[in-house]
Protein backbone atom coordinates (compact mmCIF):
# COMPACT_ATOMS: atom_id res chain seq x y z
CA UNK A 1 0.00 0.00 0.00
CA UNK A 2 1.09 3.30 -1.06
CA UNK A 3 0.64 6.83 0.22
CA UNK A 4 -0.77 9.12 -2.16
CA UNK A 5 0.97 12.64 -2.88
CA UNK A 6 0.20 15.60 -5.27
CA UNK A 7 0.51 13.71 -8.68
CA UNK A 8 -0.50 14.22 -12.28
CA UNK A 9 -3.52 12.33 -13.48
CA UNK A 10 -4.39 10.10 -14.58
CA UNK A 11 -4.04 7.88 -12.50
CA UNK A 12 -0.55 6.43 -11.59
CA UNK A 13 -2.21 3.47 -9.91
CA UNK A 14 -3.05 -0.21 -10.88
CA UNK A 15 -6.61 -1.66 -10.82
CA UNK A 16 -7.02 -3.88 -7.62
CA UNK A 17 -4.37 -1.77 -5.96
CA UNK A 18 -4.59 -0.49 -2.73
CA UNK A 19 -3.78 3.46 -1.52
CA UNK A 20 -3.95 5.33 1.50
CA UNK A 21 -4.89 8.81 1.50
CA UNK A 22 -5.35 9.45 5.06
CA UNK A 23 -5.52 7.16 8.26
CA UNK A 24 -9.43 6.20 8.20
CA UNK A 25 -9.57 6.07 4.08
CA UNK A 26 -8.40 3.79 1.42
CA UNK A 27 -9.24 2.86 -2.50
CA UNK A 28 -8.97 0.65 -4.47
CA UNK A 29 -9.39 1.07 -8.15
CA UNK A 30 -11.23 -1.20 -10.53
CA UNK A 31 -10.64 -1.84 -14.21
CA UNK A 32 -13.02 -0.05 -16.24
CA UNK A 33 -11.54 2.54 -17.44
CA UNK A 34 -13.66 4.51 -20.29
CA UNK A 35 -14.74 8.39 -20.95
CA UNK A 36 -17.82 8.09 -18.49
CA UNK A 37 -15.03 6.64 -15.80
CA UNK A 38 -12.03 8.12 -16.31
CA UNK A 39 -9.18 5.65 -14.92
CA UNK A 40 -12.47 3.81 -13.31
CA UNK A 41 -14.71 3.36 -10.67
CA UNK A 42 -12.74 3.95 -7.11
CA UNK A 43 -13.98 2.18 -4.27
CA UNK A 44 -13.22 3.85 -0.96
CA UNK A 45 -12.85 2.08 2.01
CA UNK A 46 -13.45 3.33 5.83
CA UNK A 47 -11.49 2.46 9.07
CA UNK A 48 -8.46 1.67 10.26
CA UNK A 49 -9.48 -0.70 13.32
CA UNK A 50 -11.54 -4.32 13.54
CA UNK A 51 -13.92 -3.08 11.38
CA UNK A 52 -14.28 -1.23 7.73
CA UNK A 53 -16.95 0.27 5.53
CA UNK A 54 -17.13 0.04 2.08
CA UNK A 55 -18.22 2.58 -0.59
CA UNK A 56 -19.13 2.10 -4.09
CA UNK A 57 -17.88 -1.35 -4.05
CA UNK A 58 -18.40 -0.52 -8.20
CA UNK A 59 -18.39 -2.94 -10.96
CA UNK A 60 -18.90 -6.89 -11.99
CA UNK A 61 -18.15 -8.99 -14.61
CA UNK A 62 -21.98 -8.31 -15.92
CA UNK A 63 -20.59 -5.32 -18.12
CA UNK A 64 -21.01 -1.42 -17.81
CA UNK A 65 -22.44 0.92 -20.04
CA UNK A 66 -24.00 1.70 -23.40
CA UNK A 67 -20.55 3.30 -25.22
CA UNK A 68 -18.28 3.39 -27.86
CA UNK A 69 -16.37 1.05 -26.65
CA UNK A 70 -18.05 -0.47 -23.60
CA UNK A 71 -16.74 -0.35 -20.41
CA UNK A 72 -14.47 -2.48 -19.43
CA UNK A 73 -16.32 -5.02 -16.86
CA UNK A 74 -14.56 -4.57 -13.93
CA UNK A 75 -13.83 -8.54 -13.62
CA UNK A 76 -12.02 -9.51 -10.29
CA UNK A 77 -12.40 -6.55 -8.65
CA UNK A 78 -14.56 -7.87 -5.87
CA UNK A 79 -11.50 -9.92 -4.92
CA UNK A 80 -8.90 -6.72 -5.05
CA UNK A 81 -11.38 -4.99 -2.26
CA UNK A 82 -11.30 -9.02 -0.23
CA UNK A 83 -7.16 -8.45 -0.26
CA UNK A 84 -7.44 -4.75 1.00
CA UNK A 85 -9.77 -5.05 3.92
CA UNK A 86 -7.69 -9.40 4.98
CA UNK A 87 -8.03 -9.30 8.76
CA UNK A 88 -10.60 -6.73 9.16
CA UNK A 89 -14.70 -7.37 9.39
CA UNK A 90 -16.74 -5.32 6.62
CA UNK A 91 -19.23 -3.62 8.54
CA UNK A 92 -21.33 -2.17 6.02
CA UNK A 93 -21.19 -1.90 2.32
CA UNK A 94 -22.59 1.60 0.91
CA UNK A 95 -23.59 2.72 -2.23
CA UNK A 96 -23.98 6.77 -3.21
CA UNK A 97 -25.92 5.47 -6.18
CA UNK A 98 -26.93 2.83 -8.46
CA UNK A 99 -25.36 3.12 -11.83
CA UNK A 100 -23.74 -0.18 -12.97
CA UNK A 101 -20.27 1.12 -12.01
CA UNK A 102 -20.95 1.89 -8.46
CA UNK A 103 -23.50 -0.86 -7.15
CA UNK A 104 -23.36 -4.13 -8.69
CA UNK A 105 -20.71 -5.30 -6.79
CA UNK A 106 -22.33 -5.05 -3.25
CA UNK A 107 -24.37 -8.49 -4.11
CA UNK A 108 -21.51 -10.37 -4.36
CA UNK A 109 -19.21 -8.39 -1.50
CA UNK A 110 -22.04 -9.09 0.90
CA UNK A 111 -21.93 -12.91 0.24
CA UNK A 112 -18.43 -13.00 0.97
CA UNK A 113 -18.77 -10.85 3.88
CA UNK A 114 -22.27 -11.24 5.24
CA UNK A 115 -22.13 -7.13 5.52
CA UNK A 116 -25.67 -5.44 4.86
CA UNK A 117 -25.75 -3.06 1.77
CA UNK A 118 -26.52 0.55 3.54
CA UNK A 119 -27.25 3.35 1.46
CA UNK A 120 -29.12 5.12 -1.48
CA UNK A 121 -32.72 3.97 -1.94
CA UNK A 122 -33.62 1.47 -5.14
CA UNK A 123 -34.09 2.80 -8.17
CA UNK A 124 -34.45 1.05 -11.94
CA UNK A 125 -36.17 2.81 -15.19
CA UNK A 126 -36.42 2.04 -18.44
CA UNK A 127 -35.12 4.91 -20.36
CA UNK A 128 -36.62 6.83 -22.57
CA UNK A 129 -33.02 6.84 -25.08
CA UNK A 130 -29.69 6.62 -25.90
CA UNK A 131 -27.38 7.08 -22.41
CA UNK A 132 -24.11 8.85 -21.85
CA UNK A 133 -23.71 7.50 -18.63
CA UNK A 134 -23.73 4.27 -17.01
CA UNK A 135 -27.38 2.23 -17.04
CA UNK A 136 -28.81 1.34 -13.66
CA UNK A 137 -28.29 -1.58 -11.55
CA UNK A 138 -31.94 -3.21 -11.64
CA UNK A 139 -30.74 -5.79 -9.20
CA UNK A 140 -29.46 -3.53 -6.26
CA UNK A 141 -31.32 -4.57 -3.22
CA UNK A 142 -30.25 -2.50 -0.06
CA UNK A 143 -31.19 -3.76 3.49
CA UNK A 144 -31.08 -0.62 4.78
CA UNK A 145 -31.79 2.82 2.89
CA UNK A 146 -30.36 5.97 4.49
CA UNK A 147 -32.34 9.12 4.60
CA UNK A 148 -30.22 13.02 4.49
CA UNK A 149 -28.60 12.67 8.02
CA UNK A 150 -28.98 9.13 8.39
CA UNK A 151 -25.53 7.39 9.94
CA UNK A 152 -23.78 4.22 10.03
CA UNK A 153 -20.86 3.61 12.38
CA UNK A 154 -18.33 1.10 13.00
CA UNK A 155 -14.80 1.35 14.97
CA UNK A 156 -13.35 4.77 15.33
CA UNK A 157 -15.49 5.93 12.23
CA UNK A 158 -18.86 7.43 11.59
CA UNK A 159 -20.64 7.89 8.09
CA UNK A 160 -23.27 10.29 7.78
CA UNK A 161 -25.77 10.49 4.45
CA UNK A 162 -26.08 13.31 2.93
CA UNK A 163 -28.80 13.69 -0.01
CA UNK A 164 -27.70 15.33 -3.02
CA UNK A 165 -29.86 14.49 -6.28
CA UNK A 166 -29.66 15.61 -9.01
CA UNK A 167 -27.20 13.03 -11.01
CA UNK A 168 -29.66 10.90 -10.35
CA UNK A 169 -32.70 10.93 -8.39
CA UNK A 170 -31.55 8.16 -5.15
CA UNK A 171 -27.73 9.87 -5.14
CA UNK A 172 -25.89 10.23 -1.81
CA UNK A 173 -22.49 11.56 -0.45
CA UNK A 174 -21.02 10.42 2.51
CA UNK A 175 -19.33 12.04 5.00
CA UNK A 176 -16.90 11.17 7.12
CA UNK A 177 -17.65 12.82 10.74
CA UNK A 178 -14.04 12.12 12.42
CA UNK A 179 -11.92 13.06 9.47
CA UNK A 180 -14.33 16.26 7.59
CA UNK A 181 -13.29 14.27 4.19
CA UNK A 182 -16.89 13.93 2.28
CA UNK A 183 -17.06 10.54 -0.91
CA UNK A 184 -19.20 12.54 -3.55
CA UNK A 185 -19.82 9.96 -5.75
CA UNK A 186 -20.66 11.14 -9.19
CA UNK A 187 -21.88 14.54 -7.62
CA UNK A 188 -18.77 16.40 -7.72
CA UNK A 189 -15.79 15.53 -9.70
CA UNK A 190 -12.70 17.33 -10.39
CA UNK A 191 -11.82 15.80 -13.82
CA UNK A 192 -15.28 16.33 -15.10
CA UNK A 193 -19.05 17.78 -14.64
CA UNK A 194 -21.41 14.99 -13.75
CA UNK A 195 -24.08 14.01 -16.36
CA UNK A 196 -27.51 14.83 -15.69
CA UNK A 197 -29.79 12.65 -17.93
CA UNK A 198 -33.53 12.92 -17.53
CA UNK A 199 -35.73 11.66 -16.92
CA UNK A 200 -34.36 10.54 -13.68
CA UNK A 201 -31.34 13.40 -13.92
CA UNK A 202 -32.93 16.60 -12.68
CA UNK A 203 -31.07 19.83 -13.59
CA UNK A 204 -32.81 21.63 -10.29
CA UNK A 205 -31.95 18.94 -8.39
CA UNK A 206 -28.53 19.27 -9.58
CA UNK A 207 -28.03 22.58 -8.93
CA UNK A 208 -29.59 22.80 -5.48
CA UNK A 209 -28.01 19.77 -4.08
CA UNK A 210 -24.30 21.94 -5.19
CA UNK A 211 -25.44 24.75 -3.29
CA UNK A 212 -25.96 22.15 -0.58
CA UNK A 213 -22.31 21.22 -0.51
CA UNK A 214 -21.25 24.80 -1.21
CA UNK A 215 -22.83 25.80 1.89
CA UNK A 216 -20.80 22.96 3.85
CA UNK A 217 -17.51 23.02 5.14
CA UNK A 218 -15.82 19.54 4.20
CA UNK A 219 -12.48 19.98 3.82
CA UNK A 220 -11.79 17.34 1.62
CA UNK A 221 -13.58 15.55 -1.46
CA UNK A 222 -13.00 11.93 -2.55
CA UNK A 223 -14.92 11.26 -5.72
CA UNK A 224 -15.86 7.92 -7.32
CA UNK A 225 -13.63 8.91 -10.17
CA UNK A 226 -10.62 10.93 -10.54
CA UNK A 227 -8.51 12.92 -7.90
CA UNK A 228 -9.21 14.04 -4.56
CA UNK A 229 -10.59 18.07 -4.94
CA UNK A 230 -8.27 19.40 -1.86
CA UNK A 231 -10.51 22.76 -2.15
CA UNK A 232 -14.38 21.88 -2.11
CA UNK A 233 -15.90 24.83 -2.21
CA UNK A 234 -13.89 26.83 -4.60
CA UNK A 235 -14.38 23.97 -7.26
CA UNK A 236 -18.13 23.58 -6.15
CA UNK A 237 -18.39 27.40 -6.79
CA UNK A 238 -16.72 27.16 -10.17
CA UNK A 239 -19.48 24.18 -11.04
CA UNK A 240 -22.58 26.36 -10.16
CA UNK A 241 -20.66 29.44 -12.34
CA UNK A 242 -20.47 26.94 -15.46
CA UNK A 243 -24.08 25.26 -15.16
CA UNK A 244 -25.20 29.33 -15.04
CA UNK A 245 -22.82 29.97 -18.08
CA UNK A 246 -24.36 26.86 -20.18
CA UNK A 247 -28.27 27.85 -19.32
CA UNK A 248 -27.57 31.26 -20.65
CA UNK A 249 -25.84 29.55 -24.02
CA UNK A 250 -29.04 27.48 -24.49
CA UNK A 251 -30.90 30.88 -24.12
CA UNK A 252 -28.70 32.36 -26.78
CA UNK A 253 -28.88 29.52 -28.92
CA UNK A 254 -32.71 29.78 -28.49
CA UNK A 255 -33.31 33.15 -29.70
CA UNK A 256 -30.83 32.68 -32.64
CA UNK A 257 -33.53 29.91 -33.82
CA UNK A 258 -31.43 26.87 -33.14
CA UNK A 259 -34.34 24.45 -32.45
CA UNK A 260 -32.48 21.13 -32.13
CA UNK A 261 -30.65 19.45 -29.38
CA UNK A 262 -28.12 18.05 -31.41
CA UNK A 263 -27.10 21.74 -32.76
CA UNK A 264 -27.12 23.33 -29.51
CA UNK A 265 -24.81 20.60 -28.40
CA UNK A 266 -22.30 21.42 -31.83
CA UNK A 267 -22.39 25.36 -31.30
CA UNK A 268 -21.81 24.85 -27.01
CA UNK A 269 -19.55 22.09 -27.19
CA UNK A 270 -16.78 23.07 -29.23
CA UNK A 271 -13.88 20.15 -29.45
CA UNK A 272 -15.42 17.79 -27.35
CA UNK A 273 -14.71 14.26 -27.77
CA UNK A 274 -16.98 12.68 -29.88
CA UNK A 275 -17.93 9.79 -27.76
CA UNK A 276 -19.10 12.52 -25.13
CA UNK A 277 -21.64 13.98 -27.77
CA UNK A 278 -24.18 11.93 -26.16
CA UNK A 279 -23.65 13.28 -22.37
CA UNK A 280 -23.82 16.68 -23.88
CA UNK A 281 -27.28 16.16 -25.47
CA UNK A 282 -28.45 14.45 -21.92
CA UNK A 283 -27.41 17.62 -19.94
CA UNK A 284 -28.72 20.25 -22.14
CA UNK A 285 -32.22 18.73 -22.43
CA UNK A 286 -31.74 18.47 -18.98
CA UNK A 287 -31.44 22.64 -18.93
CA UNK A 288 -33.55 22.86 -20.99
CA UNK A 289 -36.33 21.07 -19.09
CA UNK A 290 -35.44 22.90 -16.05
CA UNK A 291 -36.31 26.23 -18.17
CA UNK A 292 -39.18 24.69 -19.04
CA UNK A 293 -40.40 24.53 -15.64
CA UNK A 294 -39.31 27.87 -14.98
CA UNK A 295 -41.56 29.12 -17.89
CA UNK A 296 -38.57 30.40 -19.85
CA UNK A 297 -38.74 27.95 -23.10
CA UNK A 298 -41.11 25.54 -24.75
CA UNK A 299 -41.27 22.74 -26.78
CA UNK A 300 -43.28 22.16 -29.85
CA UNK A 301 -43.37 19.65 -32.28
CA UNK A 302 -40.52 21.43 -34.54
CA UNK A 303 -38.55 22.06 -31.38
CA UNK A 304 -37.64 24.24 -28.79
CA UNK A 305 -38.29 27.90 -28.35
CA UNK A 306 -38.59 31.08 -25.74
CA UNK A 307 -41.28 31.40 -24.10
Amino acid sequence: MAVTDEKPWPDTIRAGECELHEPLVRRVLAPNPSPYTFTGTQTWIVGAGRDVAVIDPGPTGSGMSIGDPPDANGAGHVDAILRAVEGQRVAAILCTHTHRDHSPAATPLKAATGAPIIGCAPLALQDDGPRADSAFDPDYAPDRVLADGGRVAGDGWTLEAVATPGHTSNHLCFALVESGALFTGDHVMAWSTSVVSPPDGDMAAYMASLQKLYDRDDRVYYPAHGPAVTKPRQLVRGMLGHRRQRERQILRELEKGTAAIPLMVSHMYKGLDPRLTGAAGRSVLAHLLDLKARGLVRVREEGWELA
